[in-house]
């Protein structure tokens, strides 16, 4: 069965670590004949969560910007990709403004496998728990989410270093079994 895979690539820097690691996954995803579709969100315009309400009770947010378009998608998706680097032991500012955003049709992303992938200059995995933890928080709002696979890029720091790295190899894997 061809699933629909949606990549959402955190990482302000393009080409870097964890966009290396999105890419490998989707290549495994495609090699094993699903469709995938890569959000870049530093190439979107989010705004901030003004805390409003609005969207409680319209189930759409007030502010007009790409959101809505990237939630459709998250809501067609079969299998999300959560793409982080690590910063300060945490996901970085555009994941969770981003993952503040879906309040308002978050109840509508349901049934949804997901795999998270984080990059750190630190090359201990458990220095990464708080990150884990935070994406698992999101995902606990989720009716049906179901965390399939973490591929932890560790001891990156500058630009291409997880070339030869085994969590390459990992991403491919996972993007495969899909």
């Amino acid at each position: 069965m061809t699933k629909k895979v949606l990549v959402i690539a955190g990482s302000p820097r393009k080409g870097g670590n964890s966009d290396m690691l999105c890419d490998r996954f989707i290549e495994g995803a495609q090699s094993a004949g699903h469709q995938t579709e890569k959000i870049y969100i530093r190439d979107q315009k989010i705004n901030y969560c003004t805390g409003c309400g609005s969207c409680f009770s319209r189930r759409e947010c007030s502010q007009k910007d790409d959101m809505a378009g990237l939630l459709a998608s998250m809501i067609e998706a079969d299998v999300i990709v959560m793409a982080t680097p690590v910063y300060f032991y945490t996901m970085n500012g555009q994941m969770k403004t981003f993952i503040d955003r879906t309040c308002a049709r978050y109840t509508e992303i349901s049934g949804k496998d997901f795999y998270f992938i984080l990059t750190a200059a630190d090359d201990n995995k458990k220095a990464m728990e708080r990150t884990v933890e935070s994406l698992r928080g999101f995902t606990s709002c989720l009716e049906g989410a179901n965390e399939k696979g973490i591929i932890y890029g560790t001891g990156v720091w500058q630009k291409g270093e997880v070339k030869g790295k085994p969590s390459l190899n990992e991403a491919y894997r996972m993007g495969s079994g899909v």
